[in-house]
C-alpha cells in the first residue's frame, strides 16, 4: 500500500476516535474551552512532531505566499473547529461529523477551480453519492 494511503486511512480513524473522545470530554465545559485544550494539545504535539523531523531546517524556506496561505488555512481551520464544536456540544455527535463530511463537496469544488485537479466522472459520482448520503443519514423525512 502507497504510504500516502496509509496515512489517510489513519487520519480517518483518529478523526472518529476524535469526534466521540470531544463530545465525552465537553461534559460540564464549553464547547469554546473544550476545543481551547484540545487545540493546546494539537499545537503542542504538532510542533513537536515538526521540530522533531526537521521541520526547524525549513524555517528560512518560509515565502510570504507560504506564510499567508496557511495563516488563511489556520483561520479558515479555526473557524471550522469552533462551529464544530459548538454544534457538537448540542447535537449528535453522529449527526454532526456526518454534516461536517460534507466538506469534501467544497473540497472537490474549489480543487477542480483553484488547483486544476482532474474532474472525472468517476469523482463527480463519488461527490454525488457522499452528498446523498449525507442527505439521508441527516435529515428526517
Amino acid at each position: 500500500m502507497e504510504t500516502w494511503k496509509l496515512q489517510a486511512i489513519l487520519a480517518a480513524v483518529f478523526a472518529g476516535l476524535t469526534s466521540v473522545l470531544a463530545k465525552s470530554g465537553l461534559t460540564g465545559l464549553s464547547a469554546d474551552t473544550g476545543l481551547a485544550i484540545r487545540t493546546a494539545v494539537v499545537f503542542l504535539l504538532v510542533s513537536a512532531n515538526a521540530f522533531a523531523i526537521g521541520g526547524a531546517g525549513e524555517i528560512n524556506a518560509i515565502t510570504g505566499r507560504n506564510l499567508a496561505l496557511l495563516a488563511l488555512s489556520g483561520l479558515t481551520t479555526s473557524l471550522s473547529w469552533i462551529f464544530y464544536y459548538r454544534a457538537m456540544k448540542i447535537g449528535t455527535v453522529s449527526t454532526v461529523a456526518l454534516i461536517d463530511k460534507g466538506s469534501i463537496i467544497i473540497t472537490l469544488l474549489l480543487s477542480f477551480s483553484l488547483l486544476r485537479e482532474p474532474f472525472t466522472a468517476r469523482v463527480v459520482l463519488g461527490a454525488a453519492l457522499i452528498l446523498a448520503g449525507v442527505g439521508v443519514l441527516s435529515w428526517k423525512i
